[in-house]
């Protein structure tokens, strides 16, 4: 690691622990709309595997759910998208460690944020955790225009941090979107070992691999 200058982080399931965050909001979301149902936890449990740990469109989500779930009274989709949009936000947590992480790796290099999404919830995400301020680069795909693991999201956060590849290191959870789309870019990578399993098709592999953030002091 003698030659890295910048540490770039995925967010969900990587500095956001996102698990707990679609849990929690999960849970508010059932006692807003279903108070009238003895089924409160298997709900929950619903919605969390159809959410696909996030991966899957949030307006297809709330149909599926509206097509599927016990309402009293069955709202229209863009009242329960509104209320995602708002709730979400509010529900945002860290990965354990994160905070002495971050604190702890910008003592040393540059820091960077890469991360697919809305704009309006990654930034909503970023701010509840209080971690804009830490970062040099932040990029959200949707106002990027392109999306991991497009090697292009990562050639312009190098672009923004004046930096060659090979001197960064990206951290993520992603195999696909973070290991390799950071590693075909040229960077080094980092894969947190989390809710993703890693997929065989993928040649290139991550130069460490980590189960928890603590983990990365050893490292960097």
């Amino acid at each position: 690691m003698n030659n890295i200058q910048a540490v770039l982080f995925d967010l969900d399931n990587t500095l956001l622990d996102r698990t707990r965050t679609f849990q929690h909001f999960t849970s508010s979301f059932v006692h807003a709309y279903f108070q009238h149902s003895n089924q409160i936890d298997s709900i929950v449990s619903r919605i969390i595997e159809l959410d696909e740990d996030g991966y899957k469109d949030k307006n297809l989500l709330f149909t599926e759910l509206l097509e599927e779930l016990p309402w009293l009274t069955k709202p229209e989709i863009n009242e329960l998208l509104s209320y995602y949009n708002v709730h979400y936000v509010e529900n945002a947590l860290l990965m354990d460690y994160a905070s002495e992480i971050i604190s702890h790796v910008r003592q040393k290099y540059k820091l960077g944020l890469i991360t697919n999404g809305r704009t309006k919830i990654q930034y909503g995400k970023i701010d509840r955790l209080g971690i804009r301020n830490h970062f040099d680069v932040i990029l959200v795909s949707e106002e990027a225009g392109v999306k991991k693991p497009d090697p292009r999201i990562f050639e312009m956060a190098l672009e923004k941090l004046g930096l060659h590849p090979e001197q960064c290191l990206y951290i993520g959870d992603h195999p696909k979107n973070d290991v390799e789309g950071a590693g075909k870019s040229g960077m080094k990578t980092i894969w947190l070992e989390a809710n993703q399993s890693w997929r065989e098709e993928i040649v290139i592999r991550p130069d460490y691999t980590i189960r928890h953030l603590k983990e990365l002091a050893e490292i960097l």
